[in-house]
């Protein structure tokens, strides 16, 4: 991704509020057909794709920019799923990582579970977008943890429980 793009991403997301903290749990679409929606407890909206290049319509309605950073997700998940989100989805929507405000589940058919969470969180797409990022300039999946974990550990939420890579 170019720098005006990164730049252009970032922009947007600092006019994006902070997550929610209703409590619900992740991964009740399971059963969800390719197109079906399903709204979960804690308001987040779950959506099965084809595949990672097929986005949700939840998005349809959202600004380009935010289509770029789920795509990015949805690409990306062997980056994402060893990051940690630092909004509170953790505990508030049973998140293990910030692959999870993006993506519930990948499943072995190459369909995607969806879920719009991180269409409402500032934390959450800023993450994803520097930690994409990071991978582009080379660095390791530990170097970019590293770097996630310093930035977000003063003066925002519980990060997910989510394992060191190796």
């Amino acid at each position: 991704m170019k720098k005006s793009a990164i730049l252009v991403l970032f922009s947007f997301m600092l006019l994006l509020g902070a997550c929610g903290s209703e409590s619900g749990t992740s991964g009740e679409a399971h059963e969800l057909a390719h197109g079906e929606q399903h709204h979960l407890p804690n308001g987040d909206l779950q959506e099965v794709t084809a595949s990672a290049d097929d986005l949700p319509a939840f998005l349809d309605d959202k600004p380009e920019d935010m289509r770029l950073v789920y795509q990015l997700a949805g690409k990306s998940a062997d980056i994402l799923e060893w990051m940690p989100c630092y909004c509170g989805c953790g505990e508030s929507a049973g998140h293990g990582s910030n692959l999870n405000c993006f993506v519930d589940e990948i499943r072995e058919d190459g369909s995607v579970v969806w879920d719009d969470h991180g269409t409402r969180c500032l934390v959450c797409l800023e993450i994803a977008v520097k930690s994409v990022q990071l991978d582009q300039e080379g660095k390791s999946l530990k170097e970019i943890r590293e770097f996630i974990d310093e930035t977000y550990q003063e003066g925002y939420a519980k990060p997910t429980d989510t394992p060191m890579p190796a």
